[in-house]
Order: C-alpha cells, then structure tokens, then sequence
C-alpha cells in the first residue's frame, strides 16, 4: 500500500510539472505574440472621422520604392468605398515608398500618410492615363487635347480628406520637365491632386514636392479646407504653381509654406471663351498665413484665366521672400468675366520686384477664337497694412484703355526701394482709385485722402465666411502595423 502511494505522489508530481511548464510555454508564447505585434495610435482633426479603417499592406501594398503599388491603391479604395454609408473609411499608408501610378478617391474617405510615408509618383509616362479637357478651359494647358489624370484624383465626390502627419506626395517631376521643355509631352502634364465637382474636401498637413505641373487643383468644387501644406519646387521648375482654387466657393488656405517655380496661390475660373461660357466664378475665398518665395512669380495671382469671375477673396498675414510681386491681377481683352471685392490686409515682403501689380495686357489666349469684345470688370481692389522692403518697384497698375481697373484703394503701406530701383516707383494708367498713407506717394490716378484717413479705408469685411464656421473634428484611431 505504501508503495502504491509512493507511485501515485510522483504520477501527481509529474503531472503538475508538465501542466507548469506548459503554462509557462502558453503563457511565454502569448507574450511574445503581443510584443510582436506593433500599434500605432494615430491622432489628428478633420472635417469627419471614420467608423473603418485598414493599411495598404492589406491590399498588397509594398514600401520599397521599387513596387509599383497602382493597383493595391486603387483595390484599396474600391474595397473601402462600400463603407460610405456606414461611418466611411479610412486608408492608412505606413512608413516606407510607396511608388505609385495614379488611383481615384472614393467619397466618406480619408487617406492618411505617416509621417515616413512617401508616395512616389510613376515616371512611367506612357502608364498615365489621359482624361478629357476640362470644360471651362477648351483644351489642356500645356497642349490642344487630353491632359494625363492627376496623381490623386476625384471626381463627383463628397467628404474626402486627403491627410498625414507631414508625410511627403513626390511626383518626381523632373522626367517631366524635360519633357515639357522639350516640346515631346502629346497632353498637359498631371497635377499632384485634383479633386473636381466635389464637396466638403480636405487637404492638409502633407508636402507636396517635385510637381509635375501644378500641385493642388479643386475645381468646379466647394468647401474646401487646405491647411499645414507645404510644397516645394525648384524656382525654375514650369508652371509648378502651389495651390490652385478653380471655379470653387467657400475655400480657404491657411498656415502653408510655398517655395514653387510659378505662383504660390494662382485663383482661376476658366479661359476665354470656354471660361464665360462655364459660367462658374471662384467666390468666398479665404487665404491667410502664407508664406511664399517664387522669384518669377507671384505670391497671389487672380487670373489669369478668370473668365468665369472672381469675388469676395480675402488674403491676411501674407509674407513674400524674393518674390516677384505681392498679389497681381493678370487679365485681357478676350478674358472677360470679373476681378471684384477682393481684401488684403497685412503684407510683409522682402525683395521684390513689384508689390502692386494689375495688368490688362495678359496676351495667353486658349485660341484664336477669343471674343475680343469681351472685356473683364476689374473693380473693389483693397490693401492695406502692406510693409515692403528692398523693391524695384512699388506699382505697376496698367487697366484696359476703355475698360479702367476702378475701385483700387491702397491704405498705411511703406515701401522701401532697393538701392537700385527704377527711377519712378509707380506706373500707371486706364486706373481709378484712391490711397491713404501710402509712402513713395503712389500716381496721381490714386489720389492721397489725407493722413485721417487712414485706417478707415480699403476695409477689410467683418463678417464671417461660411467655410470660417467649419471645426475640425478630432479623430483617433489605433492601428495595427500587422
């Protein structure tokens, strides 16, 4: 008996060991899978959160640089888009390269960038597709026919938010250059994103580098956030403009920082002809802290294709380094359309070639089509609170001869001119205004109201914006990086 129990005590004891060491191995193992798998909790505002969410590596996607990744994006998007009317989606790009050709957006979306994430943008010219003109421009820019689809593109959407913490959109545009500049491109270059006919679109805390063409193009839209952008280019890279709001309403640009070779911010609402018969202004236009170099362009540029009409913009906390001119006005006979009630208040530039630019002259037609009796309304032009330093020139105002620039009002500005600047700081001509407090005394045309006047002139509007109303949300989510 005694033996028996000896035999049981050590079967117990065995037993209780491998059950130990068992759950020492189960419980080992279960440590070491949760420290493998990583997660990244990601913050950030935006106009709609999402109730979905998954990374491109679900999809395929590979960061190397090498990988074209077009169709893991574009499945990615599709798959996405069947969560519209369920919270709608979000799409996470992680660390790495993510070489990629053009793929289209889905609306209730957000593309969201880590701060490591890079897309690359396919040098493979002949893959891009090619799309049609747009209606309010007659044919593409660079050339008469189709234009190569933008990088990111969208169309008929609505709430898309295009984001990242500082991530970088690279589009690689040298290849293109070359191109352009030796006349071999068959269709207008691709832009980094256009989103078009939509509504309630997001675009921010991105760079933007190395444009094949222009870099952000909304057009025929509305409501429309574009903050914490940056974007750079070589100075002498064609038509890299910055920001392009076209034929949009209830838009506003705030805290970016442009280095392009073309205008930092250019305003347009089509071209000629095609332009008025569009018919759709850009209006409601919000522009505040920018900062912009550009040596052969200008920091804000209405026009010159704004056929279709330009109001209500309203430009504040503006700083311009070796910038061609501050905001310029470029239009024609053949433009028609309007240039009215725009507001610009606090300008501090540094080297400039002009500050003041308006000119009616601007000869680039879509064709030879052009209605040479439709003449643009250029009226209700404001500044004021403008310091200048280091200019060649203070103004070159030059309207239309039998369709004056009426309305100009320039109020509390100093300019100081280089120590080689032009002999007469002011041009002017086909022009009707005032000034207050304006120093070098600006021409005739614009006669000084007298030192009470100012700051009680060239009015900024009090009222707000409906685009001014919209909060961002705070969003978070925790991602898997598995």
């Amino acid at each position: 008996m005694e033996q028996f129990l000896k035999c049981c005590l050590i079967r117990l004891h065995k037993i209780q060991f491998l059950v130990i060491v068992l759950g020492v191995i189960s419980i080992g193992g279960g440590v070491e899978c949760r420290k493998a798998r990583k997660y990244e909790r990601l913050e950030y505002s935006a106009i709609n959160c999402r109730s979905h969410s998954a990374s491109i590596t679900e999809f395929g996607g590979v960061g190397d640089g090498k990988t074209l990744n077009t169709k893991a994006f574009q499945a990615a998007v599709n798959k996405l888009s069947q969560y519209g009317s369920d919270g709608g989606a979000q799409l996470y790009v992680p660390a790495g390269k993510w070489l990629t050709g053009s793929f289209n957006l889905t609306s209730h979306f957000t593309l969201y960038l880590h701060k490591d994430a890079v897309l690359l943008a396919s040098q493979d010219i002949a893959s891009w597709p090619v799309i049609e003109p747009l209606a309010s421009y007659g044919h593409g820019r660079d050339t008469a026919g189709g234009r190569y689809i933008s990088l990111i593109f969208g169309t008929n959407l609505t709430d898309v938010v295009v984001t990242g913490e500082n991530a970088t959109i690279d589009g690689q545009g040298s290849l293109w250059w070359q191109q352009f500049h030796k006349k071999k491109l068959k269709f207008t270059r691709p832009y980094l994103i256009e989103i078009m006919h939509s509504d309630n679109i997001q675009i921010s805390n991105l760079t933007f580098l190395n444009s094949p063409s222009w870099n952000i193009h909304p057009v025929y839209s509305s409501n429309i956030i574009m903050q914490g952008i940056t974007i750079l280019a070589p100075v002498t890279s064609p038509n890299t403009d910055g920001i392009n709001p076209d034929s949009c309403t209830n838009t506003r640009i705030e805290d970016s920082y442009i280095v392009s070779g073309d205008d930092c911010i250019a305003v347009k609402s089509g071209w000629d002809e095609y332009g008025i018969r569009y018919g759709m202004p850009t209006k409601q236009l919000v522009i505040r802290r920018l900062t912009c170099i550009s040596p052969y362009s200008a920091a804000i540029a209405l026009g010159s294709e704004m056929s279709g009409g330009i109001q209500d913009v309203r430009a504040e906390d503006i700083v311009a380094i070796n910038t061609e001119s501050g905001v310029r006005i470029k239009t024609a006979i053949g433009r028609g359309g309007f240039v009215k009630d725009i507001y610009v208040k606090g300008m501090t530039l540094h080297t400039m070639k002009w500050v003041f630019w308006m000119t009616g002259n601007y000869g680039s037609h879509a064709d030879n089509k052009y209605d040479k009796n439709a003449l643009p309304v250029i009226q209700g032009i404001n500044y004021q609170d403008v310091v200048a330093n280091n200019v060649s020139m203070a103004g070159r105002l030059e309207g239309i001869s039998g369709d004056p620039f009426t309305g100009v009002c320039l109020s509390n500005v100093t300019i100081t001119m280089a120590k080689k600047a032009k002999k007469y700081p002011w041009t002017c001509n086909d022009i009707e205004g005032t000034s207050s407090g304006v120093v070098p005394m600006p021409c005739g045309l614009l006669p000084d109201q007298g030192p009470e006047k100012v700051g009680r002139m060239c009015d900024f509007p009090a009222e707000t914006l409906a685009i001014d109303k919209v909060v961002l949300q705070r969003c978070a989510y925790t991602m898997s990086l598995h």
